[in-house]
C-alpha cells in the first residue's frame, strides 16, 4: 500500500476520534506533513505520532478529513462491499421481513458521506463528501454485486453539498425504472403499497425514517377519529386508516403529495375511510380553532399526528423553530378531545428530546390541558444511532394522551 499524506491533529483532538467520531474539522489540525490533492486519503495521527486512522481529505470543506477506517486498508470495491454487507445484515436483522428501508446511513455504518436507500429492486443513493462521490465508480459495482438491483438512482440536490465544492446530480445512473413510470415505483411497507417519487420525493422519495413509527402510532387509531398533519404520501394516514380508524383527515401543502396519498389510498382499498386535503397546516389549524369571543374550540379528533419538516438547519434558528412548535401544538391540543391523543415529532438534530418536550407543555399549559405521556418514538433502526456521534440521533417523537 502506498504511503499516504499524514494529517496531525493538535493535542487534545484525538480523544474525539478514538471515541468514534468521524469529523475532523480545520481547527483540529495541527499541519498536514505532506501535499494532498482534495479527495484524497490521508493517513490521521495525533500530535505524537501514534496512528489513528484514515480518512477523505477535503481542504474546502469545514469538515476536512472523514475518517473511513481505523486500519490502513485499500478504498477499493472490495472496501466497500465489505462495509455494506453488515450494514445490511444489520437491517434484516432489525427489520425482518422488510424489503425497503436505509441501507446505508452514513457515519451510522462508518461510510461518512454516503448513503443508500432501498425501495425494493431500486436503489437510491446521496453522496455528501467529495471523497465519497470520487469513488461511486467502485460504489456502484460494489452495490451491484450485494443487490443486482433494477435501476440506481443518485438523489445529490443537498445543500450540504455545495460545502464540498461538488455540484447538484439527479437522475438514473445505472439501470432503468421503465417507460411506463420513469420516476416513480411501488413499495411494500408493513403490508402497505406506497408510491414512491425516486426523482421528486421529499428525502431519497420516502420517509423511511418513519417506518416503525407507522406501524406504531396506528395501534392507537382503532375507531379514532383522525387528523394527520404534515401527511406527505399518506403513510401515517394509512396505516392508521388500515388499523381501524373511523375516519382520517390529511393535510400537506403540496398538491403533487396530496395526490399521491389519494392513489395510496386507492390501491390499499382505503379510500373510503380517509379524506384528503392541500392547505397550509399553519393556516388549516388556525382557522380552525378561530371562534368568537367567549366561545371555546369545540374538539373533534381523537388522535392528532404533527410530522412537520425540519423547522432549524443551524442552531441560530432555534427560537424561531421553538416558535413554530408551539404555534402547532397549541392549536392542535385544542382541536383534540379529552382522552385523546396527540402522536407528534421533531427531525431537527439542533432540537433535543427535552426541549422538544418543554415546548409540548408550554403550549399545553397555554390550552388548558394536561398530558399524559405514554409512549417516546425514535427513528426506525435502519437509521443507527451511534451515541459517540451525536448527528446521528435526530428524529424524537412522543404520544400524549389528554389527561384534563
Amino acid at each position: 500500500m502506498q504511503t499516504l499524506p499524514t494529517v496531525l491533529l493538535r493535542p487534545g483532538e484525538a480523544d474525539r476520534v478514538v471515541a468514534g467520531h468521524p469529523w475532523i474539522y480545520q481547527g483540529s489540525i495541527l499541519r498536514l506533513t505532506e501535499p494532498a490533492e482534495d479527495g484524497d486519503v490521508v493517513q490521521v495521527k495525533d500530535h505524537r505520532q501514534r496512528f489513528l486512522g484514515i480518512g477523505f481529505y477535503n481542504s474546502k470543506s469545514k469538515i476536512h478529513v472523514r475518517m473511513i477506517a481505523s486500519e490502513r486498508l485499500a478504498i477499493d470495491q472490495s472496501f466497500f462491499e465489505q462495509q455494506i454487507r453488515p450494514a445490511l445484515a444489520l437491517r434484516q436483522k432489525h427489520l425482518p421481513g422488510a424489503t425497503s428501508f436505509r441501507v446505508v446511513n452514513a457515519e451510522s455504518d462508518f461510510l461518512s458521506g454516503l448513503i443508500v436507500d432501498k425501495y425494493e429492486d431500486v436503489l437510491v443513493i446521496q453522496t455528501s463528501s467529495l471523497g465519497m462521490d470520487q469513488r461511486k465508480v467502485l460504489i456502484l459495482p460494489a452495490l451491484k454485486s450485494i443487490f443486482a438491483p433494477r435501476a440506481i438512482v443518485e438523489r445529490n440536490e443537498m445543500s450540504s453539498r455545495k460545502f464540498e465544492g461538488l455540484p447538484n446530480a439527479n437522475g438514473v445512473i445505472d439501470g432503468d425504472l421503465g417507460a411506463d413510470a420513469p420516476t416513480r415505483t411501488t413499495v411494500n411497507l408493513n403490508q402497505l403499497r406506497f408510491e414512491v417519487d425516486l426523482l421528486g420525493g421529499h428525502k431519497t422519495g420516502f420517509y423511511l425514517d418513519q417506518q416503525v413509527n407507522y406501524r406504531l402510532v396506528a395501534e392507537r387509531a382503532n375507531g379514532a377519529q383522525v387528523l394527520d398533519c404534515f401527511s406527505f404520501v399518506g403513510g401515517f394516514a394509512l396505516h392508521a386508516a388500515r388499523a381501524g380508524a373511523a375516519h382520517v383527515h390529511a393535510i400537506d401543502q403540496g398538491t403533487e403529495v396530496i395526490e399521491a396519498a389519494k392513489r395510496n389510498a386507492a390501491a390499499n382499498g382505503l379510500a373510503e375511510r380517509c379524506s384528503f386535503e392541500t392547505a397550509n397546516v399553519f393556516d388549516w389549524l388556525k382557522a380552525q380553532t378561530a371562534t368568537p369571543p367567549h366561545e371555546k374550540v369545540v374538539p373533534r379528533f381523537d388522535l392528532i399526528i404533527l410530522d412537520p419538516p425540519s423547522f432549524t438547519r443551524n442552531r441560530a434558528a432555534i427560537p424561531d423553530a421553538l416558535r413554530g412548535y408551539k404555534e402547532i401544538h397549541l392549536r392542535a391540543l385544542k382541536l383534540l378531545k379529552a382522552g385523546g391523543t396527540l402522536a407528534t415529532f421533531c427531525c431537527s438534530h439542533h432540537i433535543d428530546a427535552a426541549m422538544f418536550q418543554n415546548v409540548i407543555l408550554e403550549a399545553a399549559g397555554d390550552a388548558h390541558r394536561i398530558l399524559r405521556r405514554v409512549a417516546t418514538y425514535t427513528q426506525s433502526p435502519d437509521h443507527p444511532i451511534i451515541p459517540a456521534i451525536p448527528e446521528t440521533e435526530y428524529l424524537k417523537g412522543f404520544a400524549f394522551e389528554v389527561a384534563r
